[in-house]
């Protein structure tokens, strides 16, 4: 006789899905995170928005591409890409606007939040 073993179902992680109440991409941005994560082989891929706390102002963002969310994580689509964002940085991060900027000075991923207090000069680093 043999016996029928029922394969454990793999363990997902349990995520929550947001809107883009709580971050958005501007077109430029998602331009420039799709072809990222084309570049990475990661089609399917997922940016990831962080606040960690560091820079001359106290917190700074943290920006890293990942295979998909994490346990806990609110999924947020915006601009054809997934955003994924942890609880305590969402405290942070609600109502953000993420730019990316084509330009050899002043260039690059820009965030707009309107949580932000004061922000330094180098435009690195913000407090709340």
């Amino acid at each position: 006789m043999i016996a029928n073993i029922a394969a454990k179902p793999a363990s997902t992680p349990s995520f929550r899905v947001g809107d883009e109440r709580l971050i958005k991409l501007t077109a430029d941005a998602a331009k420039k995170v799709s072809s990222l994560l084309n570049r990475q082989g990661r089609p399917n891929g997922v940016l990831r928005v962080a606040v960690v706390g560091g820079g001359c102002s106290g917190l700074q963002y943290k920006m890293d591409l990942q295979d998909g969310p994490a346990s806990r994580d609110i999924l947020v689509e915006t601009g054809g890409i997934r955003v994924v964002v942890d609880p305590k940085s969402a405290l942070y991060d609600t109502g953000s606007e993420l730019d990316y900027i084509d330009a050899l000075q002043d260039g690059g991923f820009k965030v707009t939040n309107p949580n932000a207090a004061t922000s330094c000069s180098c435009g690195e680093s913000f407090s709340a």
